[in-house]
């Protein structure tokens, strides 16, 4: 929970609703607050959250279980809700049996709405399956089978360490170390992430790094362990911060760069490139690490 220095100069009334909590709604959290308040899902009520987009008493809060208090003024800024979905989904790369296609940030890999199902429309092709997955708020390079046959058997390497993964990453202060590998098990299991430092200042590290496991949240995860956690990151980064600027990222700043592994259908290598989308641009130019 931060006030940021300009915010309140900075909003405009007319695209604030403002509600101020009852009573009876003390004690209950921001999220469902919201969500009951807006006649809409928890999970939208925790993307305008996750957008730095609700506040309470003048204060931004990011916090969807922040507990409200009988008189707090909640105010939310209604243009900030879950980022736009694209209408036609970027295919990379393809094959006969695979293709690659860039994933927008904010979406889910799966599920109602997700990727899978908005490319299956796209293409025509309900037979589509995801081979893995990127967390709703990593962008980049993901893997799509044609066939159930050829999905079987890219799982089946996805469960080696023969596909190379490359991801593109903003974390918080500096890397001293310009490479570094951190093989911290999670959840009992081995792990183990390289990290290449790109460019750096006092304040933010653009760095590239490579997994060889895919653990859950790995990168997340092993980054924030060493006290450098994602930019962006609400669930395993900064709680506090006195940079404004670190509130005002709205996704954590973590992108899919490279995908490659060999052809489970046959002898060549399948292999994709993402580039940095125009948000994570953005962002790095906000901490003066941008052209």
């Amino acid at each position: 929970m931060i006030s940021p220095r300009h915010a309140a100069a900075r909003r405009s009334r007319k695209s604030f609703v403002a509600f101020t909590v009852t009573r009876a709604e003390q004690g209950q959290p921001l999220q469902m607050f919201l969500a009951e308040r807006l006649k809409e899902s928890k999970r939208q009520a925790k993307d305008r959250i996750d957008a730095r987009a609700v506040f309470v008493n003048r204060q931004c809060i990011w916090m969807a279980r922040h507990v409200l208090q009988g008189g707090d003024a909640v105010e939310v800024q209604m243009e900030a809700a879950a980022p736009d979905r694209p209408r036609v989904l970027r295919v990379l790369a393809e094959s006969e049996h695979y293709l690659f296609v860039d994933k927008p940030y904010g979406m889910l890999t799966i599920g109602p709405g997700s990727l899978e199902t908005l490319l299956r429309e796209q293409l025509k092709q309900p037979a589509l399956r995801c081979v893995h997955r990127l967390d709703r708020d990593t962008s980049g390079c993901l893997l799509v089978a044609r066939t159930a046959t050829a999905f079987e058997r890219a799982v089946a390497v996805f469960k080696t360490r023969r596909v190379k993964k490359l991801y593109d990453v903003l974390v918080v202060g500096r890397l001293v170390q310009p490479v570094s590998t951190i093989d911290t098990p999670l959840d009992g299991q081995p792990a183990r992430t390289h990290v290449r430092r790109l460019t750096a200042n006092e304040d933010v590290t653009f760095a590239r790094v490579r997994i060889e496991t895919g653990r859950t949240h790995q990168i997340r995860l092993h980054l924030a362990s060493v006290r450098h956690p994602v930019v962006g990151d609400r669930l395993h980064g900064l709680k506090l911060t006195r940079d404004p600027r670190l509130m005002r990222v709205p996704r954590q700043m973590l992108h899919a760069t490279e995908l490659e592994l060999d052809d489970p259908m046959g002898s060549g290598r399948l292999h994709a490139h993402s580039p940095l989308p125009a948000d994570f641009r953005r962002c790095l130019q906000m901490f003066g690490l941008g052209k």
